[in-house]
């Protein structure tokens, strides 16, 4: 069976932390919204759709190849799964989760390669046991990210032009989550997100041998906000000698965002010299405050977990994203339907060890994604190997619980067949974990 901290039985105890954990997390809401508008990627593939998405997963499940549909319980340790809200009802103590994230990006293209690196805060996320048989947990976390440059070179008639691409920001997700156990073997539960963030983009037609020429610049942005609507279930059935196993199912409803647009055209003369600032010397179009909807595509996903007590776990997952149904303002991009899977798991040699070695978790994990991208009706596909582990701390008073949590990303998007850009890239995220019994009624006053 799996291992089960003492359930918490003090409602009013229970709200005063949670008010308390809720105003910690919007004094560090500043700081996030900061995070929100920097990029932590190189990707030319971010310049489509919303950018490179991140995923709802913590440094534990992105080390298991980023399985979490199917995750209830790991290692005896409470742990925050907002891949499925339906886990929180599981929560037994409560747990905040805080990391950082950071990548470095090898881009090629025919014969040129290029490094780039990456560094940022990930997450802040709080999970709160209110009682049999429910769990509640709120965080901010990112939700996708744009950030890339390249130029295209090219002609028109016999004189040279080259066209420049740039981006930058992203978009965050500040979520609240309740989870509910049914009965013995079911539970359900449900994420209400609040999306924000801009997305700056820039695109230039430029002359660069044709001293005096005009080039046209476009800068444009987009503010998003809305909200999102998770939904998930989780079947779990003890089999016998320890083992067990759950069921997993969760689903986005594709609700639409908004957006105020801007746009800024404008014309800069070419100069040969270095040091000439290029000012624009007019402006062609502009626009500011233009309101939009963005179609949000629904998204599903199932999986399994078969865990043997706090000692192994193996898992698998399946997704699938309508982003064909994907447009902004009515405007079709030409994204396609994306599907994927993962597989991973995690073992602990002995969780009552002495040796420290025998209480350390290690994880291993692959993926792969067909993303929403199609360039000259290449789709372009994502492939990533995944290790991790998880580092106990000495507990505090016996009350207070810690692990540091780590994981690395191996992989690579895009090919460079049809001359086309592949990325390989390694991503770390790392996590800290706390464990704490903050419902306990004192035995003396």
């Amino acid at each position: 069976m799996q291992h089960h901290f003492p359930i918490p039985k003090y409602p009013n105890i229970i709200m005063q932390h949670t008010l308390k954990a809720f105003v910690f997390l919007v004094l560090l809401l500043s700081s996030t919204l900061i995070y929100g508008q920097r990029s932590t990627t190189s990707s030319p593939y971010s310049r489509f759709g919303l950018g490179e998405i991140r995923g709802d997963l913590l440094p534990q499940t992105r080390a298991m190849g980023g399985i979490a549909t199917g995750v209830r319980y790991l290692s005896g340790y409470g742990n925050i799964n907002v891949g499925n809200p339906a886990s929180y009802s599981a929560l037994g103590l409560t747990t905040v989760d805080v990391g950082v994230f950071g990548n470095v990006t090898q881009l090629s293209r025919s014969q040129l390669s290029e490094n780039s690196y990456n560094f940022a805060l990930s997450h802040i996320n709080f999970g709160i046991p209110l009682g049999r048989p429910g769990g509640i947990s709120f965080g901010i976390m990112p939700f996708s990210d744009v950030g890339f440059s390249y130029a295209i070179p090219g002609s028109i008639d016999t004189t040279d032009i080259r066209t420049v691409y740039a981006g930058a920001g992203g978009a965050t997700k500040a979520y609240l989550g309740y989870g509910i156990q049914l009965n013995k073997n079911f539970s359900v539960g449900a994420n209400v997100s609040y999306l924000f963030g801009t997305l700056n983009n820039i695109r230039s037609i430029e002359f660069p041998n044709d001293v005096g020429g005009l080039n046209v610049r476009i800068d444009s942005s987009q503010y998003i906000k809305g909200f999102s609507f998770d939904y998930g279930a989780q079947y779990f059935q003890p089999l016998g000698n320890n083992l067990s196993l759950t069921i997993g199912y969760t689903g986005t409803a594709g609700n639409p965002l908004n957006t105020t647009a801007s746009r800024v055209v404008t014309r800069t003369p070419t100069s040969v010299k270095d040091d000439f600032e290029n000012l624009p010397v007019d402006s062609i179009d502009t626009y500011e405050g233009q309101k939009q909807q963005i179609s949000m595509p629904m998204k599903h996903s199932v999986g399994f977990s078969f865990a043997k007590g706090n000692h192994w776990m193996i898992g698998g997952d399946f997704n699938y994203a309508k982003w064909s149904d994907f447009r902004i303002g009515g405007d079709n991009p030409g994204l396609t339907d994306s599907y994927g899977f993962s597989v991973g798991g995690q073992i602990t040699p002995d969780i009552t060890s002495v040796n420290y070695l025998g209480v350390v978790d290690y994880r291993l994990g692959f993926k792969y994604n067909k993303s929403y991208i199609n360039i000259a009706n290449q789709d372009i596909k994502q492939m990533a190997l995944t290790v991790g582990f998880g580092f106990p701390l000495p507990s505090l008073f016996g009350t207070s619980f810690y692990k540091i949590n780590f994981s690395t990303e191996f992989g690579q998007m895009g090919t460079l067949s049809n001359n086309l850009v592949r990325e390989r890239y390694i991503n770390f995220n790392l996590g800290f974990t706390l464990n704490e019994r903050w419902f306990r009624r004192n035995r003396y006053d």
